[in-house]
């Protein structure tokens, strides 16, 4: 009887539920999300190397915008013009909020810190938050394995904030793991109520223009620093650059809507972290972060398992 009760539950959910997902598609969800993964942790070095990292995600963010509107725009035209609903459309404003905040976050944990830190924090303790979200406002559910996983995702955070010798990247680099969590879990929803394509679209334009503007406001408020400031800033990138950038920041992104329109936050959220240990590699290796190397690797290996034992 209760058995039955439960299968009957299932079969009643549709798309628009927050908890909907075919366990089938839970394999692709996960390839989706390791893709992205990969492109996220690419995206991530070249702005820490860059001059200026809010320069360049801003740069980023509007080129990606407008690569992205023609193909949308076909989309649109062939799918039968399909409109948001004003709760999808707000949630993507929600979502470009708080995606907002975390590009200036983020910006300021690459500019006190070293990638192999910054980015364990930030990417680590975002799953954390995610599950909470997902467990508290979604009805998730964990199980004994996934509850290791989070001691390990702690202990990892830990071991990497360690090494720091002033600590000042920890604040912003966890800060910057709060909108993770914030905007991964508006997004869980959003993708439901909508084509991820075409809620992804919105929420980059949203975004972009956001930047522009600030962008724009901050150099007519401090045009004096500004300038002397830019004297001071190596290499700044170009606009190509800038667009290998934006591409891969939101093919990734667009990668994880889909993922999460399939697959519950819990599984998707922990899986598109796994880039945390090749960043935490890559700094040391080539970045020469070499001060208290191993436990920082250490660190990201235990928040990669943490990841593995949340997303099975």
């Amino acid at each position: 009887m209760g058995r039955s009760r439960r299968i009957a539950q299932r079969s009643s959910r549709g798309r628009g539920d927050p908890g909907y997902c075919l366990p089938a598609l839970i394999p692709i969800a996960i390839t989706l999300a390791l893709v992205a993964a990969a492109m996220h942790g690419t995206w991530n070095v070249i702005v820490k190397v860059s001059g200026d990292p809010t320069d360049t995600l801003t740069r980023a963010t509007a080129a990606a915008a407008l690569l992205m509107t023609p193909p949308a725009f076909v989309a649109w035209l062939i799918a039968g013009r399909p409109g948001l609903s004003t709760e999808a459309a707000g949630l993507a404003a929600l979502s470009a909020l708080l995606e907002f905040a975390y590009i200036f976050l983020l910006s300021a944990a690459y500019r006190r810190g070293e990638v192999s830190v910054v980015y364990p924090i930030a990417r680590g303790s975002a799953p954390l938050l995610a599950v909470l979200i997902g467990l508290g406002l979604l009805g998730e559910r964990l199980a004994t394995p996934q509850l290791i996983g989070v001691g390990l995702l702690l202990a990892g955070i830990l071991a990497v904030t360690l090494p720091q010798t002033s600590g000042r990247a920890t604040l912003p680099a966890l800060a910057t793991g709060v909108a993770i969590a914030a905007y991964t879990a508006i997004d869980r929803v959003g993708v439901r109520l909508a084509a991820p394509w075409l809620y992804g679209w919105l929420l980059v334009v949203i975004l972009a223009t956001g930047l522009v503007v600030a962008r724009w406001l901050g150099a007519r408020l401090a045009r004096p620093s500004i300038e002397a400031g830019r004297l001071l800033v190596p290499n700044p990138v170009s606009w190509w650059q800038a667009i290998v950038v934006g591409l891969f920041m939101w093919v990734a992104y667009l990668l994880v809507l889909v993922a999460l329109s399939i697959a519950p936050l819990s599984v998707v959220a922990p899986v598109r972290e796994t880039a945390i240990v090749a960043v935490a590699v890559w700094g040391v290796w080539r970045l020469r972060e070499r001060q208290a190397a191993a436990l920082k690797l250490s660190g990201a290996m235990a928040t990669l398992l943490g990841v593995a034992l949340l997303a099975f």
